[in-house]
């Protein structure tokens, strides 16, 4: 097999925890044991042939889903048989991006790079099974509410279940997904206009948490629709919600949901919002009723006011 020149060392390229998740950097890989990973490794599932030649190259500015993924040459072809970069490559790693975006697991941008970016060692790495089956099990119901399927390309029954030369899933990652709460895809909650007093004291009750947020919506000459959460989040009624995350939490709700965001959030404008929702046992956020807060609406104002002192 072709190989690409040899670096002088590999870890120049790569940071810090991209070396210690490899675990390569400091290997001497004899000839003979690649011969025999590779007829190991390699399976006719896969679209790409490990006995074809190969090339690195540097990953380009453009290729935004990986450029920050930890090295900064990748292998060509990669695992999807993907050999043209400018034509291949690039413009399909942009179909990974509204999916990346919705952090629906730590590890995913890991996962699709070392896939369709895979890194340029003297050894082929790819995903192990273990970290193929968490990502797909965090990543597919949000892929499925984005009206896709998870791809039959990253089937995991194709990554080996040897976890000695491949990704594997980190334990600190795992803890994380288990203990923070998350967004998760939902029937689109009730939006009510100037509601009563009553209404909204109501819902602060009867639900885990109230915020307040201005929500936005970008114009794009594409017509893709990309939505914002402008401003701090304030908190009415925290609940179970973390004052660091829930902004970034939001954000992750609209990108989930994004047909219900599309309904909520008109394009080229901000709106305040009085949010109210539940945690799930699971720790999924499920936002039940939405009210828009226009500076007319003197109900939304009153309950605000009166929360602090109202006996449920």
């Amino acid at each position: 097999m072709k190989r690409a020149p040899r670096t002088h060392n590999h870890c120049e390229k790569l940071s810090h925890s991209s070396c210690v998740l490899l675990g390569l950097c400091q290997l001497s890989i004899m000839a003979a044991f690649l011969t025999v990973l590779l007829a190991v490794v390699a399976s006719p599932l896969l679209a790409f042939d490990m006995g074809q030649s190969t090339r690195c190259v540097t990953i380009p500015n453009q290729m935004k889903v990986c450029k920050d993924v930890g090295y900064s040459e990748m292998r060509l072809p990669n695992f999807l048989g993907h050999s043209n970069l400018e034509g291949e490559v690039v413009p399909r790693s942009e179909d990974w991006r509204p999916l990346l975006q919705t952090g629906c697991h730590p590890q995913a941008q890991s996962f699709l790079c070392s896939i369709i970016a895979p890194v340029c060692l003297d050894t082929f790495i790819q995903p192990c099974h273990s970290l193929c089956v968490a990502v797909r099990d965090s990543c597919a119901p949000v892929l499925a509410c984005q009206g896709h399927l998870w791809p039959e390309a990253l089937n995991c029954d194709r990554f080996s279940a040897e976890e000695d030369m491949c990704l594997t899933p980190l334990a600190k990652f795992s803890h994380l997904i288990k203990d923070l709460p998350k967004p998760a895809c939902q029937n689109c909650p009730s939006v009510e206009v100037a509601p009563a007093m009553k209404t909204v004291l109501s819902a602060f009750c009867y639900h885990d948490f109230a915020v307040t947020a201005k929500l936005h919506r970008l114009r794009h000459p594409t017509g893709e629709p990309d939505f914002q959460v402008e401003g701090c989040v304030e908190f009415i009624r925290q609940g179970p919600l973390l004052p660091y995350d829930t902004k970034h939490l939001l954000q992750e709700w609209l990108l989930i949901n994004l047909r219900c965001a599309i309904a909520l959030v008109r394009p080229g404008r901000s709106q305040l919002y009085v949010l109210t929702g539940s945690v799930q046992p699971d720790g999924d956020i499920i936002l039940v009723h939405v009210f828009p807060w226009h500076k007319k609406d003197a109900g939304i104002a009153l309950a605000t006011r009166k929360w602090k002192h109202h006996r449920c």
